[in-house]
C-alpha cells in the first residue's frame, strides 16, 4: 500500500495496514471501541465475534491482527465496533422487507457451529444485494446477546422507529406545482412515494442543504419543540437569511466557475480573492441570476479589479474554442461531446475577439475586446438555431450575452433550474447536470419547463427558486423509500441519501468538537497558510486545501465539470474516520466535548446532549439503554462514524 505523507503530518497511520494495526493495538489500551449503539444509518467495518473465521475479502493477515482475541472478523461496512464474545448478527444490505427477510435467511444457513453468520448474498450468483447506494450499509448496532431483536424487524421499520416516522404534529405541506408533476409521473409508473418525513430529519436536512452548517443542539432543540404549523416554511426562510448561505453556495458556484489559483487554471491568489468575493457579494446580495451571466461574459479590464473578467482566465486555454466550450457547459450545461462540429463553429465566433494584455503587476492581466481581432466569419447561428449578423465593430461576447439572458431564450433558464434542483436534491431532472444532450431526456420535462418559467417570472432570483424547492412535499420526504422499483430513484420518489461534501463534513466535524483545520497551499507563489478557525466552505481558492478536503473528494475545479466532486466513501475515508490520530484528537481533546463528555450529568440527559449536537434528533429509549456503561467519548466517537452522521438523508 502507498504510503501518504500528508497521513504522517497528521500522526495518522501511513497506510490501511497500519491503521488496522494501530487501532487493534488501541483496542487493548486506552482506547476501547464503541460500545454498541442503536444508530440506524452506521454500519461496522469489522463485526468481531467468536466463532469459524470465514474471510474472502481480507488478506490473510487480519486474522493474525486478532491472534489470541478469541475474535473473527467479517467485512460488512463502515465502522467497527466490538462487541462481547457471542453471536453477533451480520447486518442487512438492504432497504426491502423481502431482501431482509432472505438475506437472514441466507446469513442462517451459512451459520456455523459457534453462531458465525457469512456475510448475506441475494442468492443469484452470490452478489450481495444493494437497495440503497453501495457505499452504505444500513444496520442498527445491538448489544451482544441481542441478536434475537435483528430478525424481528426490517432495516425499514428500525429507521422509522428512530427518526423516520413523522412527529405527531407534524403536517404535510400543501402540494405545490412541483409536487403535481412529480406524483403525475410517479403513478403513471406504479410508484409509491415516501412519506414525509420527521421534523428532526428536515431539520438536519434543510440545515445542510441551505447553509452548509449543522445546526446546534440548542437550535435543534427549539425546533423539535417548536409546535408552530408552518414551523418549516419559516425555517427556510430564516436559513435563506444567514450569512453562511452566501458562503455555502459561493462554494457551489466557485467549483463551476473553476476558481482556482495553480495550475492548470493559474488565476493566481489576488484574482481568486477579488473573483471569489464578487461571487460571494452578488449571493448575498441576491443579484438576479441573469445579470450575473451578463456580467461574467462582457466585463473587460484588469483581473484584479474587475472580478468577473476572471471567467475567460478560468480556462485551461484561452483559444475561442476553449472559451466556447467553457460558456456552454457553465451557463447552458453542455459538454463538448454533445454538439456537432458546425455548431460549435458558430459558438466559436462570440468568443474569437477576446484579448488579453499583461501589465507590470505580478500576475496581472487585462481582458478586453479587441476589434483588431478578424471575424472567422460575419454570419454565425446561436445554439437554438437562430441566425445573427455580426458588424465589423460588434463585440460578439455582448451578442451572445444578450441572446442567453432574454427571456423568451428557456435553454438559459432550464440549465441553472436543473443545475439548482441537483445541488439540492442529488440528481438532475437532467441528469448529470451539465449533460444536457437530445439521448438524455429529462425525467420531468414538464417539472423542468415549470421551474425555468417560474425562475424567470421571477426575474432570475435564485432564491425564489429554492423556495419552491424546499417547500415542495417531494423534497421533503422520508429518505427510506416505500417502494423498490427500479426508477423511484431517478423519478425522485424519496429524498436520495448521500454523502456530506468533504467542507461540510469537515466543518461540522469542527463544529461539534470546538476544534479548528489548517488550510494552505504548498505551492509557494506565494505560499498560502490561512489563520486557524477558517472554515472550509468558505474556502475561496480550491488550491488552498488540507490532507482531509483531498482525501474526501473536494474537486480540483479544473474542468467545471459537476462530476468532478467525488462524494462516495472509500477504504481511506473510513479508516481516516475510524482510526486516525486526527479524529480521535478532536473528539477527545476538543473543546466542544470536552465538558459534555467529562460531566457528572445524568446518563439520559448526557445522551440526549450527544445526540442533538451530533445527530441533531433525540435519542431513543432504546438507544440509551444500549448505552448504558459505555464511555461517552465512545458514543460520541461511534455517533461521529455513523453514516447517519456522515450522509444528508
Amino acid at each position: 500500500m502507498r504510503t501518504c505523507r500528508d497521513h504522517e503530518r497528521h500522526g495518522m497511520p501511513a497506510t490501511a495496514t497500519d491503521a488496522l494495526l494501530e487501532w487493534s493495538s488501541k483496542t487493548n489500551g486506552r482506547r476501547r471501541a464503541p460500545s454498541p449503539v442503536g444508530q440506524p444509518y452506521g454500519p461496522p467495518l469489522l463485526v468481531l465475534h467468536q466463532g469459524r473465521r470465514r474471510y474472502r475479502s481480507l488478506p490473510a493477515w487480519v486474522a493474525l491482527l486478532l491472534a489470541g482475541t478469541g475474535l473473527a472478523a467479517t467485512v460488512v461496512g463502515v465502522v467497527v465496533a466490538l462487541n462481547a464474545p457471542g453471536r453477533v448478527p451480520v447486518p442487512s444490505e438492504g432497504f426491502s422487507e423481502d431482501n431482509q427477510r432472505e438475506q437472514s435467511a441466507a446469513a442462517d444457513r451459512g451459520a456455523g457451529a459457534a453462531g458465525h453468520r457469512g456475510p448475506a448474498k441475494s442468492g443469484k450468483g452470490g452478489k450481495p444485494v444493494h437497495n440503497v447506494p453501495p457505499d452504505l450499509t444500513y444496520v442498527r448496532h445491538l448489544p451482544a446477546g441481542n441478536s434475537a431483536n435483528a430478525s424481528t424487524k426490517s432495516p425499514v421499520e428500525q429507521a422509522r422507529e428512530v427518526f423516520e416516522a413523522p412527529a405527531a404534529d407534524s403536517q404535510d405541506p400543501p402540494a405545490n406545482a412541483i409536487d403535481a408533476f412529480v406524483r403525475a409521473r410517479l403513478q403513471a409508473e406504479g410508484i409509491e412515494p415516501a412519506p414525509l418525513c420527521s421534523d428532526a430529519v428536515f431539520l438536519r436536512r434543510a440545515y445542510l442543504d441551505v447553509i452548509g452548517t449543522l445546526p446546534t443542539a440548542e437550535e435543534a432543540r427549539d425546533f423539535l419543540k417548536d409546535r408552530h404549523p408552518q414551523k418549516r416554511r419559516l425555517l427556510i426562510e430564516r436559513l435563506l437569511q444567514r450569512p453562511e448561505f452566501a458562503d455555502f453556495w459561493a462554494m457551489r458556484w466557485s467549483d463551476v466557475l473553476r476558481v482556482k489559483s495553480e495550475f492548470p487554471i493559474n488565476l493566481w491568489p489576488n484574482a481568486v480573492r477579488a473573483y471569489h468575493h464578487w461571487i460571494r457579494t452578488a449571493i448575498r446580495e441576491e443579484l438576479p441570476y441573469d445579470r450575473f451571466a451578463w456580467t461574467l461574459l462582457t466585463s473587460s479590464g484588469s483581473n484584479f479589479r474587475t472580478p468577473p473578467v476572471n471567467f475567460y482566465r478560468a480556462v485551461q486555454r484561452k483559444d475561442p474554442g476553449t472559451v466556447a466550450q467553457a460558456v456552454a457547459l457553465t451557463f447552458l450545461g453542455v459538454r463538448p461531446q454533445a454538439w456537432p462540429a458546425e455548431r460549435w463553429a458558430d459558438m466559436e465566433v462570440f468568443f474569437s475577439r477576446i484579448g488579453y494584455k499583461a501589465t507590470g503587476e505580478w500576475k496581472e492581466e487585462i481582458v478586453f475586446f479587441d476589434p483588431r481581432k478578424p471575424l472567422t466569419k460575419t454570419a454565425a447561428t446561436f445554439p437554438d438555431g437562430t441566425p445573427v449578423t455580426l458588424a465589423p465593430d460588434d463585440d460578439p461576447r455582448r451578442v451572445f450575452a444578450d441572446w442567453l439572458v432574454a427571456k423568451q431564450n428557456p435553454w438559459f433558464a432550464r440549465a441553472v433550474a436543473n443545475r439548482m434542483w441537483a445541488w439540492v436534491l442529488g440528481r438532475g431532472i437532467v441528469h448529470e447536470p451539465d449533460d444536457f444532450r437530445p439521448d438524455n431526456p429529462p425525467s420531468h420535462p414538464e417539472l423542468l419547463d415549470y421551474l425555468a418559467r417560474e425562475l424567470a417570472a421571477a426575474d432570475y432570483n435564485l432564491k425564489h427558486l429554492l423556495r419552491l424547492i424546499l417547500n415542495s412535499r417531494t423534497y421533503q420526504q422520508s429518505s427510506v423509500a416505500a417502494t423498490q422499483h427500479p426508477k423511484a430513484a431517478a423519478l425522485f420518489a424519496s429524498y436520495p441519501i448521500r454523502r456530506l461534501e468533504a467542507e461540510v463534513l469537515i466543518d461540522a466535524i469542527c463544529q461539534i468538537t470546538g476544534t479548528a483545520e489548517h488550510y494552505s497551499s504548498p505551492i509557494p507563489e506565494p505560499f498560502t497558510y490561512l489563520p486557524h478557525g477558517h472554515r472550509a466552505i468558505a474556502l475561496a481558492d480550491a488550491s488552498i486545501t488540507s490532507p482531509f478536503l483531498e482525501m474526501f473528494g473536494r474537486p480540483s475545479r479544473d474542468t467545471g465539470l459537476a462530476s468532478e466532486r467525488d462524494n462516495k466513501l472509500t477504504a481511506n475515508q473510513r479508516l481516516h474516520l475510524l482510526n486516525s490520530a486526527h479524529i480521535q484528537t478532536k473528539i477527545e481533546k476538543g473543546p466542544g466535548l470536552a465538558g459534555l463528555l467529562a460531566s457528572s450529568r445524568p446518563h439520559g440527559e448526557l445522551m440526549t446532549q450527544l445526540y442533538l449536537t451530533i445527530l441533531s434528533r433525540y435519542p431513543t429509549p432504546a438507544e440509551v439503554d444500549a448505552a448504558l456503561g459505555s464511555p461517552p467519548v465512545d458514543i460520541a466517537w461511534a455517533l461521529i462514524n455513523s453514516a447517519e452522521f456522515l450522509c444528508r438523508h
